[in-house]
């Protein structure tokens, strides 16, 4: 009898084993993206490639970038776990390829600080979705259609190429990716109640790193453009 858990116990216990699956697969995607990103900047015959044709090969690595994301999204419920591993691992090193000119373009240092920064927001806001009361659904959809309007105001600005709007973007960008961090860690601690181990959470865990980890990228990248020291 003394081996036995209530279900009030075992809750808290599947909580912890679906988070810390979602937060080991982000953080060996972030890894992988830092290290390939790294190398590439190193590589004058990747930034070469990447930026020849007047940049048409780096163009099309975002285009693959989001194809492949839209097809993991697609697919989710066609592939195994492991498949969609292996999406992610590869989203994670095309992304890797494209944000290389950041070592390039920002002082070293600078990046590094901001990364820690980055990070700290992120981890904050993760422990507030985690322990929060209050129900982020609603401020979820707010979120979301708020990322609708940046995406097309960023498309927009492709055009003008305005600094003052890019700004604008930037520190509204940070806000928006902030607020998701909470709503998606809330809606994913209620899904890691449920978790029996199963093919199907084993799924939604790699979904689940996803969001988290393109919400963190989405930050630092935000926070780069507005604080970071460029060369």
């Amino acid at each position: 009898m003394k081996n036995l858990i209530t279900l009030e116990q075992a809750k808290p216990e599947v909580q912890r084993k679906f988070m810390a699956g979602v937060y080991l697969r982000m953080t060996i995607a972030l890894f992988i993206t830092a290290a390939v990103a790294w190398y590439a900047s190193s590589s004058d015959q990747i930034m070469n490639f990447l930026y020849s044709n007047k940049g048409m090969p780096f163009y099309a690595l975002i285009v693959a970038e989001l194809v492949l994301v839209i097809a993991l999204s697609a697919a989710i419920h066609k592939i195994n776990s492991f498949v969609a591993l292996v999406f992610f691992i590869l989203y994670s090193v095309l992304n890797g390829l494209s944000f290389s000119a950041i070592f390039i373009i920002y002082d070293l240092g600078s990046v590094f600080h901001i990364f820690l920064i980055s990070a700290l927001m992120f981890a904050a806001m993760t422990v507030y979705g985690m322990f929060t009361k209050s129900d982020l659904t609603s401020a979820g959809r707010y979120l979301t259609m708020a990322l609708i309007g940046l995406i097309i105001a960023g498309l927009v600005n492709l055009l003008f190429k305005s600094k003052t709007l890019d700004w604008i973007t930037s520190i509204i960008g940070v806000g928006i990716f902030i607020g998701l961090t909470a709503y998606d860690t809330q809606r994913l601690m209620r899904i890691a109640v449920k978790d029996d181990g199963s093919e199907k959470f084993q799924k939604m865990a790699v979904i689940g790193a996803l969001e988290l980890y393109l919400d963190f990228i989405n930050i630092f990248l935000k926070m780069l453009r507005l604080f970071g020291k460029r060369k």
